[in-house]
């Protein structure tokens, strides 16, 4: 599943670094977990996008139209579409690769609450934002983040986990004199 590679540094010490692979087997039940939250998260943006978009307001209209309750423009809108088909990128590939999704958009997600936080009732605040659309980012993003860093991290990793394997490489070359005794 993973594999670790020495790299020497400039100062002349070496430091591991964890190389993953492409993808988890397709069975591998975190695939299923990391599908899901990015189909979920995918589907809400993507209805919430697209009711903006039906109420043909302006691009950058900041005049207070909303669709499921939160504040929306046609760029709010367009951005909500792009993001949710992303995810749903994310979740026909699945694997490594939507798991490192949620978490990075999740990010992304708390960082724009914590933006438009601050641009709240200001002339900068371009994508109309109001108190429950920055709620909603957080929540979003808090949730993407709890379904990519699932299986991942945490102290108490299966020894089957590949996340676990990758971090304690010493139990699996123990593991293989073993099995080859067997």
């Amino acid at each position: 599943m993973a594999s670790h590679a020495a790299h020497s540094g400039t100062s002349g010490t070496s430091r591991r670094r964890i190389i993953f692979d492409e993808a988890l087997p397709v069975d591998h039940r975190l695939n299923r977990i990391y599908r899901i939250g990015a189909g979920l998260m995918g589907l809400f943006l993507l209805a919430f996008g697209i009711l903006g978009l039906t109420n043909n307001i302006g691009f950058f209209d900041t005049g207070g139209n909303s669709a499921i309750g939160l504040n929306t423009n046609g760029a709010l809108s367009v951005l909500s579409i792009c993001v949710g088909l992303l995810l749903f990128v994310g979740m026909v590939i699945g694997g490594n690769f939507a798991s490192t999704l949620n978490m990075v958009l999740g990010v992304l997600f708390i960082l724009n609450g914590f933006l438009f936080l601050g641009l709240l009732d200001t002339q900068s605040d371009f994508l109309a934002f109001k108190i429950q659309n920055v709620l909603f980012s957080f929540v979003v993003g808090l949730v993407l983040m709890v379904f990519g860093m699932y299986g991942r991290v945490s102290t108490n990793l299966p020894h089957d986990n590949p996340y676990w394997r990758a971090r304690h490489p010493e139990a699996e070359q123990r593991a293989e004199p073993e099995a080859q005794v067997r």
